[in-house]
């Protein structure tokens, strides 16, 4: 709203207003505003879910000083969404595409896990909102974001990108200024390879002349596979105090540099990667969504006072999916979001090693002595027999937390590092 309202009077010379064109003052502006709403804001609605008794339910799984979180503040999420939704009205370009899809993935995977959450909490049903439901409200963000990319004529890519003199004003990432005109496609980036490029379209040549439309079919199949595997990976992370929360700004963080160099003419050009037209308009989505992260772990840090809940997990991966497949980075995720990845894999590995064994041994056995793996260095090497029953000492939450972001870190810096290994 401040965008469009400052744009208008820019005409009338108002002082100041020229600002509101800088991609990095909005972003800046957008960040200090999201962390500002989350900490002094969401004190108040921290003490408001505690008046309505909205308590976490905490089941005995003997993990040390888990009973001491029951009754703590749940669906927190709420602090979350409302921190990147309100500077991005204020301070987005409301008529962007790509951040109206960001918007709307906001709401959207928001009022799933506010569901899920209001079940629980509501019910007192530990298993929230059944999975066949979570999967259709997933599978339809996917195909949203993915029919609107191939429909919408304002999301384009150039590969080739040209600039005779750099320039020196971020106003470039506002406008197509590049030397050759962008086009719909389906290429996307993949790490490793000499141009690092890959196109959908590619693995559907049999088609004939109908491979780009395959590549499109394949490419809104992949949009919502990462959207669910992503919002399901960041969910099961969350259960250590602020793991799921400083694990997505570190992860925000990598992305916000992704995108504001694919949204720059200039740097696009200089580092010889793809240049997308009007996406550096999420930069200032992206500040307002580790402004948004680290504002509630202010909070949610250990000893939390507030838990995200569902309502926020799950709207956190969902962002982070949408936001990766909207700069054609989805499959840099398996690098980038490496944890919430371990993290559905060890339940994934438990969950079928554990029917395997006992199917053909009459006992179920383990891999982890639990999971998701948090909860593996969390638990008593002593009591269990699994494969992997290292470290016998539990783990204190606060150095599990501490040491899944410094891993969080590496697989940041090693998916930009990936990009120019050729």
């Amino acid at each position: 709203m401040l965008y469009h309202l400052f744009h208008y009077l820019k005409q009338y010379d108002v002082p100041g207003a020229r600002l509101f064109d800088y991609i990095t003052f909005r972003s800046g502006f957008a960040l200090i505003l999201s962390l500002f709403i989350a900490i002094v804001f969401g004190r108040r609605i921290i003490n408001r879910l505690q008046k309505m008794q909205v308590g976490e339910i905490v089941r005995d799984l003997g993990l040390e000083g888990q009973l001491d979180k029951k009754g703590t503040p749940t669906m927190g999420g709420i602090i979350i969404i409302i921190s990147i939704l309100v500077p991005c009205l204020l301070l987005g370009k409301l008529d962007n595409v790509y951040m109206i899809l960001m918007i709307v993935a906001t709401i959207w995977t928001g009022a799933l896990g506010f569901a899920d959450d209001y079940i629980k909490v509501a019910h007192h049903n530990k298993q929230g909102l059944k999975g066949k439901f979570k999967i259709v409200g997933q599978v339809g963000l996917g195909l949203i974001v993915g029919l609107t990319m191939y429909f919408s004529p304002a999301i384009v890519m150039d590969r080739s990108v040209e600039v005779s003199h750099p320039q020196t004003t971020e106003q470039v990432v506002e406008h197509n200024d590049a030397a050759s005109m962008p086009a719909k496609t389906t290429q996307t980036t993949i790490p490793f390879v000499k141009n690092h490029n890959f196109d959908y379209a590619y693995l559907t040549r049999w088609m004939g002349d109908y491979a780009q439309t395959g590549g499109w079919i394949l490419f809104i199949l992949v949009t919502i596979f990462v959207v669910a595997a992503v919002s399901n990976g960041a969910n099961l992370t969350d259960g250590v105090d602020g793991l799921a929360t400083g694990s997505s700004a570190i992860i925000g963080v990598a992305l916000a540099v992704m995108c504001y160099l694919g949204g720059n003419v200039v740097y696009a050009s200089y580092l010889d990667i793809m240049y997308i037209p009007d996406s550096g308009e999420l930069v200032v989505y992206a500040a307002a969504f580790i402004g948004a992260t680290v504002g509630f772990l202010w909070y949610n840090s250990h000893p939390a006072q507030v838990f995200m809940g569902d309502t926020g997990s799950l709207c956190l991966g969902g962002i982070i999916a949408v936001f990766a497949i909207l700069i054609r980075k989805e499959l840099l995720i398996p690098i980038l979001c490496g944890i919430f990845l371990v993290e559905a894999l060890s339940v994934i590995m438990q969950t079928a090693y554990f029917k395997y064994t006992k199917k053909r041994y009459g006992e179920g056995r383990r891999i982890f002595k639990m999971s998701p793996l948090h909860h593996h260095f969390q638990k008593d090497g002593h009591e269990f027999k699994c494969l992997w029953n290292h470290p016998k000492n539990p783990i204190p939450e606060q150095k599990i937390t501490m040491r899944f972001f410094l891993v969080g870190i590496m697989l940041a810096v090693l998916t930009f590092v990936t990009l120019k290994i050729r």
